[in-house]
């Protein structure tokens, strides 16, 4: 039986490490886990970096999963791939998914003053914002936010919030969380609904997205 290709892209600042916990059949699929790569310039196009980014495929037809931003990235990259499916986690469709303070702060211009050292030397900052209860959670979110450099994350960030997607692209799935705050249920629509699923839930319901996942690509 020939298997099902899925490469998997992590969010804004993430590592593969966010889909250790994800199960699905060896015997039907063969994972691979894609990592950021760092922009030519604050200046490069998403559209430029998702080409640049399709150099790790190595198969046709396969499926492509994005959490997050990754989830934008995927859709970028499926415009110059031959792909089988989409599948988009904790993700937005089009631009008209963000909510209202995307757009502010996309006018605005204000995302430029947002203090990118907070993730790059995450660990530093830790102790003077969290108390004794979260220091643990502190230690669980450094192990997954691995990608720090800085041009990345400006980059990241700049292109996140102007993005101009207008239509769904075909063969889309979009497996959501009802406890989103990053990009709140009630401005996503046509999607598959995890419940009490917040942001990370490719790390809180892993069991539940590789069900998903398995029923959406045998049925």
């Amino acid at each position: 039986m020939t298997k099902t290709h899925i490469y998997f892209m992590p969010g804004l600042a993430a590592g593969p490490e966010i889909f250790e916990n994800i199960d699905l059949d060896k015997s039907l699929y063969e994972l691979h886990l894609l990592q950021w790569i760092k922009p030519l310039a604050l200046e490069e196009t998403i559209s430029n970096y998702a080409m640049r980014m399709c150099d790790k495929i190595k198969h046709k037809k396969c499926v492509l999963v994005g959490v997050s931003f990754g989830g934008i990235m995927v859709q970028e990259m499926s415009k110059f791939l031959d792909v089988k499916k989409i599948i988009l986690i904790s993700s937005v469709k089009t631009h008209h998914e963000f909510p209202k303070r995307f757009k502010v702060a996309s006018m605005s211009k204000l995302y430029k003053l947002f203090p990118t050292k907070l993730v790059s030397n995450f660990e530093d900052y830790a102790k003077f914002f969290l108390g004794k209860s979260l220091k643990k959670r502190a230690k669980i979110y450094k192990k997954y936010l691995s990608e720090r450099n800085e041009t990345y994350l400006k980059w990241s960030i700049h292109n996140v919030l102007h993005w101009q997607q207008e239509e769904p692209l075909p063969n889309t799935i979009h497996i959501h969380g009802t406890k989103d705050h990053v990009f709140p249920v009630q401005n996503i629509s046509n999607f598959i609904e995890i419940e009490n699923g917040t942001h990370v839930m490719i790390i809180t319901k892993a069991k539940k997205i590789s069900e998903i996942i398995h029923t959406t690509l045998t049925t």
